[in-house]
């Protein structure tokens, strides 16, 4: 399919094909027949990527001390590397369109396929032939006699009719609107049919003339004769309310609503404006300012947004759904003339003279700009991205498959593999058409998809590469087992006990245990049963390698303590998700409980995680884990949310045998023994360990050796690290199960002595 693209680097606008995104749960599958350009939101995104790197810097100051601090903690080389990809990643355009459902997601009972629907929503209401958005983010066109062209601007129409309820207006006031671009000839119309009294002001003649053509009850350009018209259509006191739909960097909308306000007149800012409120008008009138949040309640709450829980209509009479809704009744009542704001149609093909438009480059007045589509577009999911032939492969070349391509697989997995020989980058899948395109482009992929099955099923694939959310680790890599493949899946393994029963399974189709019953032979090790490889990468890290090296002559039991500055994430970020990251300790700790086993080539025994008490914006996630080994060494990881993101991310002490070792942020590494202290650096770039897993694991397939890190200790691993969670919940320590009990029966998930999935979420 099509898909309008701007690059971050040089704002230049691009017609891509890409494939058709995956229908997820929850959502509904749309062909796009219309989608509207917002001059105002597009423009100035526009705007911004065009300017060079300097000016960036000038309008995002606070993004430059972010760059400042990593160059800080992680280094010079790998700070570019991460601002490269940031700008390398091209964003897709559009909010707002309309167009017909061809299928539903589960769960999704009231949007049928062949319903008319208007989407909303950055990312998900796109410029593009298909769109993937979720069922609160869609409206059901009320009638027929609607056209596409007009439900096109029901995003928009959305944050014009917010904007209106923010004003608290009744029938009879004097409504005065500044700025009278397609979001201003709205919100005219809107407070015509709410029976105000409408004033409106523009720079532009031709806009004020057709706001006067559309209802408003007079009109200016002129700011002095805009305050004698309110003051003339009020008998001296002022309007009632103003709302502000200008798009400018500009003060001056904000001191005309102060001079042109009665007293205790409400202002809402509705456009994007500069806000330094001048106190004067706003204290002597006593006037109460607000911003209008974009389309309504919901908008921002990844709860309402993507998990379709809504609010009741009793306590929150206009979410955003019901505001879109609201705009088509409108239109289905005849109380809006959309047809007059309409100045040019482009296909989909030429988008890109579409934002030469609006940005200027052609000189040319415009309003409502729309993208039109054909009626019969290319469903396509699987695109050839390689223009080369493909070389005939090797037995022992490994041959990538990859599920997922987000932020974390192209600025730090991909890249390190790239680093390592013998790699053919066959084919990317992500639910995203773009970013799978894009991780394809980048790293030389044969080809992207949006469907996961082309990967598994594709027999030139032999291993697949796992870097989904963490909800969908555990049946990804079960089914790439089933079909034969290596796989090297990102942290975690999975998310609970039974999930991992489930993956010991499929890996040597026996319990776990029973395998563990048997005497391994050379031929077990060199035999073609697939490799399963876990992203704990910082056990590869070279430093971590010399750590281990100079403990190899500790011979007693070791005190490890790990402090993590992991920064806050908000509590509605997926990873705080108990369904779909599985909260921090699942989703993150692990790497640290495996590295500790590594050090002290150990199993924990019994764990315990005190939480500490925290006020309500952090999730579970400033916590005190202790860990007993199998050898008597003791761990102590603390994990924390609540620190300065500047200060150094991870620092681990280890104190055993009359030795003292500190490695700081894999950057710095202090080894003290007999007095004397040695000092390892890595000055320009911080090495955890991606590039050195992967080499590992690649040398395994290739000479038919073991995976690199045992299954044994992976799923030691995942089991401390599911009783650290299981702790957190009951409040006390918790024996860790050994593996063997853990998985020596043939139904695992029916071990009574184990607590399941369902134990821990009622704990919770």
């Amino acid at each position: 399919m099509k898909q309008v693209f701007q690059d971050a680097r040089s704002a230049e606008v691009t017609v891509v094909e890409v494939p058709a995104p995956k229908l997820l749960a929850g959502c509904v599958l749309v062909r796009t027949a219309a989608s509207l350009v917002s001059a105002g939101t597009e423009r100035a995104s526009s705007e911004f990527a065009s300017k060079n790197l300097l000016q960036k810097a000038r309008m995002r100051p606070d993004l430059v001390r972010e760059v400042l601090s990593k160059i800080n903690r992680d280094g010079l080389l790998a700070t570019v590397s991460s601002v490269r990809n940031r700008l390398d990643q091209p964003s897709a355009l559009g909010y707002s369109s309309a167009g017909t459902v061809i299928a539903v997601g589960e769960g999704v009972t009231d949007i049928n396929p062949g319903d008319r629907v208007a989407c909303a929503g950055a990312g998900h209401a796109v410029h593009a032939e298909f769109a993937c958005v979720p069922r609160l983010l869609v409206a059901r066109i009320p009638a027929d006699a609607i056209s596409f062209d007009d439900a096109a601007f029901t995003t928009l129409g959305a944050v014009a009719l917010h904007g209106v309820r923010n004003a608290d207006v009744k029938l009879g006031d004097i409504v005065a609107v500044i700025g009278l671009g397609l979001l201003g000839q709205l919100t005219v119309q809107i407070l015509k049919a709410a029976g105000c009294c409408v004033l409106g002001i523009d720079i532009s003649e031709q806009r004020a003339q057709l706001a006067l053509s559309l209802g408003a009850d007079a009109v200016s350009t002129s700011s002095d004769r805009f305050r004698d018209l309110c003051m003339q259509h009020s008998a001296g006191h002022g309007a009632d309310a103003i709302l502000i739909t200008a798009q400018t960097n500009s003060n001056d909308p904000i001191n005309l609503a102060g001079a042109v306000a009665r007293n205790r007149a409400v202002v809402v800012a509705v456009g994007t404006v500069a806000m330094d409120i001048p106190r004067r008008f706003f204290y002597e009138k006593e006037l109460d300012f607000r911003v209008s949040r974009s389309y309504g309640p919901g908008r921002y709450d990844s709860a309402y947004e993507q998990k379709g829980i809504d609010y009741p209509i009793g306590y929150v009479r206009w979410t955003e759904t019901r505001n879109m809704e609201a705009f088509l009744k409108l239109l289905a009542d005849r109380k809006l003339d959309l047809h007059s704001l309409v100045t040019h149609h482009f296909p989909i093909a030429r988008a890109h003279a579409a934002y030469d438009l609006i940005t200027g480059k052609t000189n040319e007045p415009f309003l409502g700009v729309l993208i039109v589509y054909p009626e019969r577009a290319d469903e396509t999911r699987v695109i050839d991205v390689s223009a080369a032939d493909h070389p005939n492969t090797g037995q022992k070349s490994i041959r990538i498959g990859l599920l997922g391509a987000g932020s974390f697989a192209t600025s730090t997995l991909l890249p390190a593999m790239r680093r390592v020989g013998g790699i053919e980058m066959i084919a990317a899948c992500a639910a995203n058409g773009s970013h799978a395109r894009h991780a394809a482009k980048k790293f030389e992929f044969r080809s992207c998809t949006t469907d996961g099955r082309e990967i598994l099923n594709n027999p030139t694939v032999n291993t697949v590469v796992i870097t989904t959310r963490h909800h969908l680790h555990a049946a990804q890599v079960t089914a790439a087992l089933n079909s034969g493949k290596h796989v090297f899946c990102e942290k975690p393994l999975c998310l609970n006990e039974s999930e991992l029963a489930g993956i010991a399974a499929a890996y040597d189709g026996r319990s776990f245990g029973d395998r563990l019953g048997e005497d391994s032979t050379p031929e077990d090790r060199t035999s073609n049963r697939p490799l399963l490889m876990v992203g704990f990468n910082r056990r590869f890290a070279p430093l971590a390698v010399r750590l281990k090296s100079f403990l190899r002559d500790v011979h007693e039991p070791l005190a490890l303590h790990y402090r993590v500055n992991a920064g806050f994430l908000p509590a509605d970020h997926w990873l705080n998700d108990p369904l779909q990251g599985g909260g921090r300790i699942l989703g993150e700790v692990c790497h640290f409980v495996d590295f500790l086993c590594f050090l002290t080539n150990s199993s924990p025994v019994e764990v315990e995680t005190r939480s500490l008490p925290n006020p309500a914006q952090y999730s579970n996630d400033n916590v005190a884990c202790s860990l007993r080994f199998a050898d008597g060494s003791q761990g102590t990881i603390t994990y924390l949310s609540n620190g300065d993101k500047s200060y150094s991310r991870e620092r681990l002490e280890v104190f055993g045998g009359g030795s003292v070792a500190m490695l700081e942020d894999f950057r710095r590494l202090e080894l003290v023994r007999g007095g004397k202290k040695r000092v390892f650096r890595s000055l320009l770039r911080q090495d955890k360990g991606h590039r050195g897993e992967w080499e590992a694991f690649v040398t395994a397939i290739q000479t038919g050796a073991e995976a690199p890190i045992p299954f044994r200790e992976i799923v030691s691993t995942m089991l401390a690290t599911f009783a650290l969670e299981h702790s957190r919940c009951l409040g006390q320590p918790v024996a860790v199960r050994s593996v063997l009990n853990s998985f020596g029966r043939d139904d695992p998930a029916h071990d009574d002595q184990a607590p399941d999935a369902g134990d821990l979420n009622r704990a919770s």
